[in-house]
């Protein structure tokens, strides 16, 4: 039989491991709230620092160095690499993907869809399913209106520098947390907005150009996506 291998052998390694080994004292340097992988939801944390000791019989003797920093879970206690935190909560996430679809509906609308009633319903209602529930239409025709007067931009224009940074603005931190049918469904919602009272006008497909572009989905996909939008389900 090997060395340290048996029943013999496990139980010299335990009190090897009782005599000797390294001991870690965490220190809190910051706390908040965090989409934890372990728990599969949003819980509380502290960021932690470390200071590694060699220990004899459990006591800390000699300094071994810093480590971490860590993310701690109040809830499960796990730690995790602090990159864990550039994932949104699931509050954050709704909040982001609302605010999303709602540009993306001011933004196809001010391309020419917002002197359509169909289009107007057809934006509303997605802005209600993605979160903002007392969306109506005049709300809608208002902002719009609201849009043009800040930018000088008039309806059915192509989409300006304003307008495209706002879509990037909203869309930029969202799309690397979405598979690639979340961040279609989107362009779809707006491609539907478009559609609803007609086929794209060339303001309109500059604006859903623009949204595919900040949703990093290729130019080829995006031009599949308005073709396939077009076609009745």
């Amino acid at each position: 039989m090997l060395p340290g291998r048996g029943p013999n052998g496990r139980s010299a390694a335990a009190r090897l491991s009782r005599l000797l080994g390294t001991r870690t004292a965490w220190t809190a340097v910051g706390d908040g709230e965090f989409f934890c992988p372990g728990c599969g939801g949003d819980r509380n944390y502290q960021r932690l620092t470390g200071h590694r000791r060699f220990a004899l019989l459990g006591v800390p003797v000699l300094p071994r160095g810093g480590t971490g920093p860590v993310v701690e879970c109040a809830a499960c206690r796990r730690h995790f690499g602090t990159d864990v935190l550039d994932h949104p909560t699931t509050t954050r996430f709704s909040a982001m993907l609302r605010d999303a679809v709602h540009t993306v509906a001011l933004a196809v609308l001010a391309a020419g869809g917002t002197c359509s009633r169909a289009s107007l319903e057809t934006a509303a209602a997605g802005v209600r399913a993605a979160g903002f529930d007392d969306c109506t239409q005049q709300q809608l025709a208002a902002l719009v209106e609201a849009l043009e007067a800040d930018t000088g931009r008039f309806t059915g224009e192509p989409c300006t520098a304003g307008l495209a940074i706002e879509l990037h603005e909203a869309l930029d931190p969202l799309a690397p947390h979405l598979a690639a049918p979340g961040r279609e469904s989107i362009l779809l919602q707006g491609a539907r907005i478009a559609l609803a009272d007609g086929p794209y006008t060339p303001a309109e497909r500059d604006a859903l150009a623009t949204v595919g572009a900040a949703l990093t989905i290729c130019a080829d996909d995006v031009t599949r996506l308005l073709a396939a939008a077009r076609t009745p389900s």
